[in-house]
């Protein structure tokens, strides 16, 4: 296969380097470089008293600047960066022309003395250089300032190393994710994996990517939701568990959506969604108090209170309270459905209350609240009100306008189960009317009464980071592939 790729004259130039150091006797692509310390925890070590210091460290050089027979550059790693200093004399002469073959976007290793310069910075004056990897093309010239939002998405091995604030972000949502993960360690959950390639795609109401099992000859479908596994586990005896997940969902892509998105789920026998109530508020006020004693954080200019306890309010009565319409009036409620644009005619009267309950209620939770007792009718997996059979023990908890997490008091009656399930696949084609028969049927061996739990980590993160979008805190979001001619232009960059 012919490559078409068009090399710029600045990469041509790079590449006429590497023969150079080759020539000089240096491996333009380094190998195993033992004793380096972070560049943080090297300018820590700085002491005024002790001028013979030495030091070791690597990282990507993102400065670099020659002032006669001084050079001066800037390297970065995954926790800072620090300046070197080199020059001739304490190079010698073979190292020294090797560090005239530098570049922006090199990464080198770097031993020497721990000093600062006249101007106060502290600075490594290199007495071993060592190349580590020759980058053959350069980083992006504006790329600092995020001046291109598109292609940081697209090259994010990039971003991460232009943009100290991308990397800050991604660690941040590795230490939220344990934190995660000891919270509930602590309340006794127990941390399982439940599969990722499902025979029927269940587990909660979205279009499912399809895939194909050559071995068995068996259509597959990538998980929307972990949900029934989880609960067969409850049935096996595995009274608290939790699973961090990846969920496909072939439906839209926005500022909040991304097909490939990160969920926690929970479950724990002998509770309910009060409970669950509790741990969520347990969850993400624990995130806040690390980030900010005072509980509150700002989000997209947006300052959320997060003390608790937080607002519970009844999906009804939000609805009554906020829709130019009652709940229980369903031509209004039609009728509102029309003049905001939804085609509600073919629809279900709980799916048109619940596209207006989105229009007019969401944009008004800002402050953490759970919005409960949601019409029975939607939830095909919850258990109803002993008081009132028309609600169900559901809530949803948004923060800002977003739904951040869903629970229930979990249905354990197989009976009602599987009617909900065939009301549910009433009307649907016979290809999609599937109904996971073998759930069923685990719940006919008892599951204990439980409460379960699901919160988007991603959109979580975005609260905690103060990212606007998604994209910001998924390394690799889904992006639409550039044509033929973008993808040359990008090239030759």
């Amino acid at each position: 296969m012919k490559n078409n790729r068009i090399i710029s004259e600045y990469e041509q130039v790079r590449l006429e380097k590497i023969e150079k150091i080759k020539a000089l006797g240096f491996d333009p692509f380094g190998g195993y470089y033992p004793g380096t310390e972070s560049t943080v925890a090297v300018a820590a070590k700085y002491d005024p008293n002790n001028e013979e210091q030495m030091v070791c460290t690597a990282g990507r050089m993102l400065l670099h600047r020659a002032m006669g027979s001084l050079m001066f550059s800037t390297i970065r790693d995954s926790n800072g960066s620090i300046q070197i200093g080199m020059s001739k004399k304490m190079l010698g002469e073979k190292q020294w022309e090797l560090a005239k073959l530098l570049d922006l976007g090199d990464i080198v290793g770097v031993k020497g003395q721990l000093g600062k310069t006249k101007t106060g910075e502290v600075t490594i004056w290199v007495t071993e250089l060592t190349l580590l990897c020759k980058a053959t093309v350069p980083p992006p010239e504006k790329f600092h300032g995020l001046t291109d939002v598109e292609r940081r998405y697209r090259q994010r091995y990039v971003d991460l190393f232009a943009n100290p604030e991308v990397m800050a972000t991604f660690k941040e949502r590795s230490r939220i994710l344990a934190d995660i993960r000891a919270l509930l360690g602590s309340k006794g959950f127990l941390e399982v994996e439940t599969p990722m390639m499902q025979p029927i795609a269940g587990g909660a109401a979205a279009r499912p990517f399809v895939t194909h099992h050559n071995t068995l000859d068996l259509q597959l479908f990538l998980r929307i939701a972990p949900e029934l596994y989880l609960k067969r586990l409850l049935v096996g005896g595995m009274e608290r568990v939790f699973e961090i997940n990846r969920n496909f969902r072939n439906e839209g892509i926005s500022t909040r959506h991304n097909p490939e998105f990160t969920m926690c789920e929970l479950y724990q026998a002998y509770a309910d969604y009060n409970v669950m109530m509790e741990t969520m508020e347990d969850i993400v006020c624990m995130l806040v108090e690390k980030r900010s004693p005072d509980m509150k954080l700002e989000f997209n200019g947006q300052m959320i209170d997060y003390t608790r306890p937080w607002r519970r309010a009844k999906y009804a009565d939000l609805f009554n309270d906020h829709c130019p319409c009652k709940i229980d009036d369903i031509a209004g409620v039609r009728a509102a459905a029309r003049k905001i644009g939804v085609e509600e005619a073919k629809m279900d009267d709980i799916v048109v209350i619940n596209e207006v309950f989105e229009h007019f209620v969401e944009h008004h939770l800002i402050n953490p609240t759970f919005v409960i007792d949601y019409p029975a009718e939607m939830c095909v997996l919850t258990r109803r009100k002993a008081s009132d059979p028309n609600i169900a023990e559901r809530f949803e908890m948004f923060i800002n306008k977003m739904e951040i997490a869903n629970a229930y008091t979990e249905l354990n009656d197989p009976a009602i189960q599987e009617e909900n399930f065939m009301h549910q696949l009433k009307g649907l084609e016979e290809s999609e009317a599937q109904m996971d028969d073998d759930f069923v049927e685990a719940l006919r061996y008892g599951m204990p009464p439980a409460g379960g739990l699901g919160f988007g980590v991603d959109r979580l993160v975005m609260l905690m980071t103060n990212s606007v979008s998604i994209r910001d805190v998924i390394l690799f979001p889904q992006m639409k592939p550039l044509a033929q001619g973008e993808a040359k232009e990008k090239d030759s960059e």
